[in-house]
């Protein structure tokens, strides 16, 4: 007899990943679940309105899937984004564990067994996740270079090192206990934004719990030139991206209940180095000495650092040149 804990199927593992125009690869993922070695899982897949062939390719699994002795479901919706498309999925989680593999990655054969046989010997655990390794779409061969750090394995409180950059963050690698996440969002609900959907699934979850690392590649991460997260962006798109991700940490900091200041000035040095960057790189300097000094205040520099940092802006950054040396020019560098 299947037994159920607060609606949950024990052992099953439930598989949401959203998709947009992943028809030229989404298969590759749907056949790395289908390797799997453990024999509860089902995929729910979440179309945030593909206008290519991807729900045609999708459709195409599921004798497949059933034949595995899996489930798999196939929910539609408009266009928005990722974290949307999600949501969409979120409602027919029946298993006792969740993940959310990207639709262009790969989970290598025994990645949810390891993962699941970890979380069975270790009850006292909510969540758990592994390592990545990179590959190229084109060629399959494993890439050396990494987007994200690893980061101190042996942590298992990754609240601040998520957020901070840190550690990874890699979606895949992560498995979580669908009873304690539920918990987090009874409605089945994370906050829509144009970017994040990681940040939302993790970090409330991770301020609340542990988590250790099972120290092995269980999950690959396709490199795509083409790929959203590798596409340029305008200025006007980067900056919209910048506000997205502050009121975003706003409202998963409401989520957390972070009522203690130190807390509080931690989140607002996070935001503060984000806007230093972003307004060097755009050359707006004064945004750039408001940050600083944002950071001095918050505890993020010290008086020196925030020193040398304004000095970076002002001078090296090219404040001086732009501002000051054509009227250095023209009052006394006149030509006879």
């Amino acid at each position: 007899m299947i037994r159920e804990e607060k609606g949950f199927q024990e052992g099953l593992v439930s598989v949401v990943t959203p998709v947009y125009n992943g028809e030229s690869h989404l298969r590759r993922m749907l056949d790395s679940v289908l390797e799997q070695t453990y024999p509860q899982v089902e995929m729910i897949l979440a179309d945030d309105g593909s206008a290519d062939g991807t729900v045609a390719a999708a459709e195409e699994y599921l004798k497949k899937f059933s034949d595995r002795g899996y489930g798999f479901r196939i929910v539609k919706a408009n266009h928005k984004n990722a974290s949307a498309a999600i949501n969409r999925g979120l409602p027919f989680v029946t298993g006792e564990y969740l993940i959310w593999p990207d639709s262009d990655d790969v989970l290598e054969r025994d990645s949810i067994q390891k993962r699941v046989e970890f979380l069975k010997a270790r009850p006292e655990y909510q969540c758990v996740r592994s390592l990545s390794y990179y590959f190229d779409e084109a060629t399959g061969k494993r890439s050396e270079k990494a987007d994200e750090q690893r980061g101190e394995l042996e942590k298992e409180e990754l609240f601040w090192d998520i957020l901070e950059s840190r550690t990874f963050v890699c979606c895949g690698c992560y498995m979580l206990k669908s009873t304690r996440f539920f918990e987090i969002y009874p409605d089945r609900r994370i906050p829509e934004y144009d970017v994040g959907q990681n940040f939302q699934m993790l970090l409330p979850y991770m301020y609340r719990y542990g988590c250790p690392t099972i120290r092995e590649e269980l999950y690959g991460v396709a490199v795509r030139s083409g790929s959203h997260s590798r596409t340029p962006l305008t200025q006007a798109q980067e900056e919209k991206k910048y506000d997205d991700y502050e009121n975003l940490i706003d409202d998963i900091a409401k989520l957390c209940q972070i009522t203690d200041q130190s807390s509080k000035d931690r989140i607002e040095c996070w935001k503060s180095a984000r806007r230093y960057r972003i307004s060097l790189k755009y050359r707006r300097i004064k945004e750039a000495v408001g940050a600083v000094n944002r950071l001095r205040r918050y505890g993020g520099f010290s008086a020196g650092e925030a020193l040398k940092e304004l000095f970076w802006a002002c001078f090296v950054n090219g404040w001086v040149e732009e501002h000051l040396y054509p009227i250095y020019r023209k009052l006394f560098c006149r030509s006879s």
